[in-house]
């Protein structure tokens, strides 16, 4: 009874191996390869799958997820013959599992390799400066190469981005003190320019002022001359109206006197002939009183002469102390 035992626990032991090789259940985003006897068969989407226990093998199992790879700096020489090191990252996904298996030994080598090469050809032919501002224009590029070229194993490449540009330590001092030039000169400029500016603003406030404050006295020039012609002109008219006498006026002279004498710079002054007979006639109307009985007639103890006719008189006016 034993040996059947023993057969019969072999036989349990084969069946629970061939059930787990016949069903295979393959993950979402999944594929798996399946060879019989080491030839093609089929491939298996996700889900349960059913194979042939001892003939169907599984080969290879694929992701079918977009993926990221990132690839070590590359040293690439500019068409200025400059070495700079570019670090690429590569998105990809497999859309045909056979030809990713079949068609290419390592699909993940070959691009990088695949890449390399593209960006020398594309780099070489840039100098170093277009190579700094043109990543837009090299990842178009190296894509276009790379998606052609991994058509046919079973790869699209979805994007391909540089990650760093690094041009050797002498060129990036150099760069940098360019760019500290170019920022000096910059400020310079912008600095020239506001000082510019503001001596324009200034001159242009003052010659605005100067404008304003000319018109300001031409008017209170005008407005001044205009009150005192006025003035005349009603004093004329007042003494026209009244038919003022000599008289009059001589009074009206000896009260201007004192304020003509007013000041120690007055020490000469000039009076008019005809007041002497203006204060004749004054002096006979007021009686005994004559204020100017030492300016008039022949003779005198005063210190100016009294001329006839039309002449005048000049009469010296001692300092005051």
């Amino acid at each position: 009874m034993q040996p059947i035992i023993i057969v019969l626990i072999i036989l349990v032991v084969l069946v629970f191996i061939a059930l787990i090789k016949t069903i295979q259940v393959i993950p979402q985003a999944s594929a798996a390869i399946v060879e019989r006897f080491g030839r093609y068969t089929r491939t298996l989407n996700a889900g349960l799958n059913i194979v042939v226990p001892f003939i169907d093998s599984i080969r290879n199992r694929i992701d079918l997820r977009e993926q990221v790879v990132p690839f070590p700096p590359q040293p690439v020489i500019t068409q200025d013959n400059l070495v700079v090191n570019i670090d690429t990252v590569i998105y990809y996904q497999v859309t045909d599992a056979r030809a990713a298996t079949y068609e290419v030994a390592s699909y993940i080598q070959a691009i990088e390799q695949l890449t390399v090469t593209t960006l020398r050809n594309i780099i070489g032919g840039m100098d170093l400066e277009r190579t700094l501002t043109s990543r837009e224009e090299i990842n178009a590029a190296l894509r276009g190469v790379l998606d052609e070229a991994t058509g046919k194993w079973g790869i699209r490449v979805n994007r391909v981005e540089l990650k760093a540009i690094e041009p050797p330590t002498s060129i990036q001092d150099s760069m940098e003190k360019q760019m500290r030039a170019d920022r000096d000169k910059r400020a310079a400029i912008l600095t020239a320019e506001g000082i510019r500016q503001s001596a324009i603003l200034t001159a242009e406030g003052e010659k605005q002022s100067s404008i304003l404050r000319a018109e300001g006295e031409a008017k209170a020039a005008a407005l001044r001359a205009e009150g005192e012609a006025q003035a005349i002109r009603t004093v004329f008219e007042s003494i026209h109206a009244g038919d003022a006498d000599q008289k009059l006026l001589a009074y009206q002279y000896l009260q201007m006197l004192p304020k003509i004498a007013e000041g120690d710079a007055n020490k000469l002054w000039i009076v008019p002939s005809e007041i002497g007979d203006a204060l004749k006639g004054l002096s006979g109307a007021m009686g005994s009183f004559n204020p100017m009985a030492g300016m008039g007639g022949g003779s005198g103890s005063g210190s100016g002469k009294s001329g006839g006719g039309n002449g005048t008189e000049r009469r010296e006016q001692p300092p005051i102390d």
